[in-house]
């Protein structure tokens, strides 16, 4: 992992110079303005710092490793095939005592980082103690890259050291996991990628090393597998069509009546709806509203050449907000028809699909239905109804499962205020236990 820091006037200034040099795929960890030291720094004014991360390799679905609790597990163990895994290392410790329930929540508040002490203290197993560390990884993130100097841009990081002896794993290292594992399983991350992210602590994890540190690689880690948001992108040359699909109920037709106001009010565009979705009367009479409230066109496609034909029509246009049909995947009439769709827009616009899903679906379901538009188009994800859930893993399972760029999530019906960029921070943190 690089781990850098940059200056400029301005944020954009700042970021735009660490992507020149570690491209795209780099995430901002803090920002904070600074100020030149000398006689003469109370005339100058403030620069702005950004810290940013990238990954050395870009992140890779490993195989599963093996679950903890399961019988398969205890019957490999017992048959003396040992890899001296994370996995069986938390196995052992598992049979030994039973893991402590989890319980989320509580008002951690501010956290201030305790004076040195000569010897680590053991962690608790409660979750609480992943809760004020949390609170504390950006002030811990800025510490750890202090020593570099203001005008250097060196690469630094402390987290990916392997350990010197890795089948030593303290009683310290050994509680945290335990915390670490079951709070992520409880935030209903799938337990391959709990299991990956535990293993992470064995990599990083070194005698007397503080928890506050291993803590902060993984909130790292997990930040960086998510990535930065991938939104609607400036037009260039041409109006470019948006596309939305996803199964029925799960709120497409709100989610673009939400980004199309935002598109049209706050930012000025040119924005012009369509809808193929000709099977609900219902959705196109309520994306017509919405269309009359912002005063901006509205037009229902009946066909691939009507689609053509309208991308001609709003060609000064900077956006085509498209409804699709909710279906089944395995309705092939309707998947059809909505390809073809796709592809009509593709031959004379600029497109982007955004594959629209419901935060309270079953994690099983949201694998079907990925799957099976992974093999019809190239999709960003946006998540509905976070209001209605209180975990957030099926985010990470499905980012991770499909590889797809998160987008944006949404926390209510209203237009247009219920919608958001998403932002890995605050997911990773919540998914680790912060409030």
């Amino acid at each position: 992992m690089i781990i850098k820091k940059y200056t400029g006037k301005t944020e954009s200034e700042a970021t735009e110079i660490a992507k020149k040099e570690l491209g795209d795929n780099i995430v901002i960890m803090n920002v904070r303005p600074v100020k030149k030291s000398g006689f003469f720094a109370i005339f100058a004014p403030p620069r702005i710092e950004v810290t940013v991360a990238l990954e050395d390799e870009p992140s890779k679905v490993t195989r599963p490793i093996r679950p903890i609790n399961t019988q398969q597990a205890k019957n490999a163990k017992a048959s003396g095939s040992s890899s001296g895994s994370m996995a069986d290392k938390l196995l052992k410790a598992q049979e030994q005592g039973e893991i402590p329930p989890l319980k989320v929540g509580g008002n951690a508040g501010l956290y201030k980082p305790e004076p040195p002490r000569e010897k680590p203290a053991v962690i608790q197993d409660d979750s609480s103690v992943i809760e004020e560390k949390l609170d504390s990884l950006h002030n811990l993130i800025e510490k750890n890259i202090k020593n570099e100097k203001e005008d250097e841009r060196e690469t630094e990081s402390i987290f990916d050291e392997p350990s010197e002896d890795k089948n030593t794993i303290s009683e310290e290292t050994m509680n945290f996991v335990k915390v670490l594992y079951n709070t992520l399983i409880e935030n209903e991350v799938d337990e391959i990628y709990a299991n990956q992210l535990t293993d992470e602590v064995e990599k990083v994890s070194k005698p007397n090393i503080p928890m506050e540190y291993v803590l902060a690689s993984v909130y790292q880690k997990m930040v960086l597998k998510f990535g930065t948001a991938d939104v609607i992108k400036t037009p260039s040359d041409g109006p470019i069509a948006e596309i939305f699909i996803g199964p029925t109920g799960v709120g497409k037709t709100t989610t673009i009546a939400k980004l199309a106001s935002e598109l049209r009010i706050n930012k000025k565009k040119k924005v012009a709806l369509l809808t193929v979705d000709t099977y609900r009367i219902a959705a196109a009479d309520q994306l017509r509203t919405y269309a009359t409230i912002m005063e901006i066109p509205f037009r229902v496609i009946y066909s691939g050449d009507e689609i053509k034909q309208a991308a001609e029509d709003f060609k000064d246009y900077d956006y085509l907000m498209v409804d699709t049909a909710g279906h089944s995947l395995h309705n092939e009439e309707q998947k059809q028809t909505m390809i073809g769709f796709i592809h009509a827009l593709e031959e004379v616009v600029d497109t982007e699909n955004y594959l629209v899903l419901s935060a309270t679906t079953k994690y099983r379901d949201l694998i079907e239905i990925a799957d099976g538009y992974s093999e019809l188009v190239k999709y960003k994800l946006i998540f509905t109804k976070m209001d209605e859930t209180s975990s957030a893993g099926n985010l990470y399972n499905i980012h991770m499962h499909t590889g797809a760029p998160m987008s944006y999530i949404t926390n209510g019906q209203n237009v247009p205020s219920d919608i958001a960029v998403f932002d890995a921070q605050r997911s990773v943190k919540s998914l680790l236990g912060g409030n």
